[in-house]
C-alpha cells in the first residue's frame, strides 16, 4: 500500500522500538531500574507502562473503531496500573512491547485510509476518529521516548560530564 493511501502516523509509530533501543542500548540493570526520586517512573517502569498500553489501550481501541459502531472509551489511567509496572524487567517488558508493536503496525498497514474517519465516543474528549487516536498514540509514544531520553541523561551521562553537566537541567 503506497504512504498517501494509508492512515497516517504509522511509520513513526513503527520506528518507535528501534529509537527506544538506541536510548538504552549502554544501560546496565541497575540503570533501568534507577528513579530520580520515588514518585518518578523508572526505564524499565516506562517499558512495563508503554507495553501494557499498546495490548490493553491501543490495540483493543482500535479493535473496537473497526468492528463497533461508534464504541466508547474509558479514559486511559496510567495510575490505575502503577503496581503492574513495578519491579518490571526492562528488556522484557520492551520485548513485549516490540512484539505487540510490529503486529500493530502490520495490521494498521491493512486498512484503508478511509477507516481512520471511523468514529469513537470518548468519555472524556468527547467524539473521535480512529486517525485522531493514531496521533494522540504517537504523541504518547513520543512523551515516552522523552521520558527515557532524560532518564539516560541524567542517570548515565550528567556526572559523566563533569563541569560541562553544569549548565543542564534535566528534569527525569
Amino acid at each position: 500500500m503506497t504512504q498517501e493511501l494509508e492512515l497516517d502516523c504509522l511509520d513513526q509509530l513503527e520506528a518507535t522500538p528501534a529509537i527506544l533501543r538506541g536510548l538504552m542500548c549502554d544501560l546496565s540493570v541497575e540503570d533501568t531500574e534507577w528513579k530520580p526520586a520515588p514518585d518518578r517512573f523508572s526505564v524499565a517502569e516506562v517499558l512495563a507502562h508503554l507495553s501494557h498500553s499498546e495490548g490493553h489501550c491501543y490495540r483493543t481501541r482500535v479493535d473496537r473503531f473497526v468492528s463497533e459502531e461508534l464504541p466508547e472509551f474509558e479514559p486511559d489511567d496510567a495510575q490505575m496500573y502503577l503496581e503492574l509496572y513495578r519491579n518490571a524487567n526492562a528488556e522484557d517488558a520492551f520485548d513485549h512491547f516490540e512484539e505487540q508493536r510490529e503486529t500493530n503496525v502490520e495490521y494498521l498497514r491493512t486498512l484503508p485510509r478511509s477507516a481512520g474517519e471511523r468514529r469513537a465516543r470518548h468519555q472524556e474528549a468527547g467524539e473521535i476518529t480512529l486517525q485522531q487516536m493514531l496521533h494522540e498514540w504517537t504523541m504518547h509514544d513520543l512523551g515516552h521516548i522523552r521520558q527515557i531520553a532524560e532518564l539516560v541523561r541524567a542517570r548515565k551521562h550528567l556526572k559523566a560530564a563533569g563541569k560541562l553537566g553544569d549548565s543542564y537541567r534535566l528534569k527525569p
